[in-house]
């Protein structure tokens, strides 16, 4: 991406952002249309629903790409050692990031499986982790034979809280795995800061934040490894996939020999066949020209779900109960993966969360409650209660993190938070008028749906 059009970007965005607000007032119905619209009776309670029509599906294919597609598929060359279609992508991927380098891989966990191993996570170390996350982000801390210490999270910003850091720090904290979890970027600033402060290493979890920017720049490019997945969902989709990206020539050389089973690859020297350890992480093929095609619509899908998102929010912050995302400091743009906004039952009448999914979802709103307290989940016990574990930490160890596994801002934000899907982004303002007069519908009859 060259610097013109990032400049022209930047001034999308700024011009979108100051025309939120204005939009609010301009759209299709008039005062009376959506007071009727929100008088109605629920569509849990069989009255019509807000909205019939069908969202945008996802993923959407490109039908230009279909000769590429099938060459590869003709040649039998399917495997990254035997073609450069990988190599392309990875180039390509590198400048839209805006990283030096770019390593494509099977999937977003193998990324950073991957990232850990290249940069010295071994069995023992603690990993700091935001806990607000999918399962894999700290799943490959324990598949690492590390310990990932959860910081809790900061409800506005829905990522990890800086002034929560240095109180989880010990003698064998190793790194910090902020994640930009549903395209929204995590405070790098801070974050950056604190790993400075205790020569910490920093792993990026952008799996869900494709072209978010924190100052402007992209994240993936802000620590000292970034990761991405490319599973069917994401805004970048290719069945699975996933990337390391990073600035550094001789850690992104490692990367590589890591992910194609240890063999040499430039600065890792051959002096073997297999000179250090490894395994299979590689993409195939056709997995990258399917990459290659959706970005070529990733960006304007991406300038679309910003502007609808800038549009959508000023009008669900005026509902009591209903708090919008908001951006940590320093960031200037979500990647907006999912939209998500916290919901107060209170203001509802002590209508249950679930209770009001429901009534959404009969609206013709399509939702989620999101990510649950995963940290109370069997596999930390497993972990912990393993043998592996108990030679590598003391007892008082184990004990004092099972003690200090409750994260209250944390809970609070699994019980709070409602997602809407990226794909109802790429819609008109028509239809995010559907998602205001479903939710304000839901507030004017919240004594009807106790």
């Amino acid at each position: 991406m060259n610097s013109k059009n990032q400049v022209s970007r930047r001034q999308f965005v700024s011009t979108v952002a100051t025309g939120a607000l204005v939009g609010v007032t301009t759209g299709r119905l008039s005062a009376h249309d959506i007071s009727t619209r929100k008088a109605g009776l629920p569509a849990l309670l069989g009255g019509p629903p807000i909205r019939t029509e069908k969202w945008s599906e996802w993923p959407i294919w490109d039908k230009s790409a279909e000769d590429r597609i099938l060459e590869v598929l003709r040649s039998g060359n399917w495997f990254r050692g035997r073609d450069t279609k990988v190599d392309e992508f990875e180039k390509e991927y590198a400048q839209l990031v805006g990283a030096k380098r770019c390593l494509a891989t099977a999937s977003g966990t193998t990324a950073l499986l991957t990232a850990l191993h290249a940069l010295g996570v071994e069995a023992g170390d603690e990993v700091l982790v935001a806990p607000y996350t999918f399962i894999a982000t700290y799943n490959v801390v324990f598949l690492n034979k590390a310990l990932p210490v959860f910081v809790d999270t900061n409800q506005e910003t829905f990522t990890m809280d800086p002034d929560k850091i240095e109180e989880r720090i010990t003698e064998r904290t190793k790194a910090i795995l902020p994640v930009h979890i549903l395209g929204l970027p995590a405070d790098m600033d801070a974050i950056n800061a604190v790993a400075k402060k205790h020569n910490l290493l920093v792993i990026e979890d952008a799996c869900q934040a494709w072209l978010a920017e924190y100052r402007h720049k992209r994240c993936g490019t802000l620590g000292d490894l970034g990761c991405f997945s490319f599973q069917n969902s994401k805004n970048l989709p290719a069945g699975e996939g996933g990337a390391v990206t990073g600035n550094d020539e001789e850690l992104m050389d490692r990367c590589h020999s890591f992910h194609n089973c240890g063999r040499p690859f430039q600065s890792v020297k051959d002096t073997s066949k297999y000179p250090t350890r490894g395994t299979n992480y590689r993409m195939q093929q056709f997995q990258a020209v399917i990459l290659m095609s959706q970005m070529k619509r990733i960006e304007r899908d991406a300038d679309i779900r910003l502007e609808n998102a800038l549009y959508l929010t000023p009008k669900i912050a005026e509902i009591p109960g209903i708090i919008p995302y908001k951006l940590a400091p320093g960031a200037t743009r979500s990647a907006y993966h999912l939209y998500p906004f916290r919901y107060k039952k209170e203001h509802f009448n002590n209508l249950p969360r679930e209770k009001f999914l429901a009534a959404l979802s009969a609206e013709g709103i399509p939702c989620s409650g999101g990510y649950g307290p995963q940290y109370k989940d069997g596999l930390i016990e497993e972990a912990l209660s393993s043998k592996s574990y108990e030679r590598l930490f003391s007892r008082q160890r184990l004990e004092k993190y099972r003690d200090e596994n409750h994260y209250p801002n944390n809970d609070q934000l699994c019980e709070e938070a409602v997602w809407l899907g990226q794909e109802m982004l790429l819609g008109s303002k028509e239809d995010m008028d559907d998602i205001a007069d479903a939710i304000a519908k839901i507030y004017e009859n919240r004594e009807k749906l106790v």
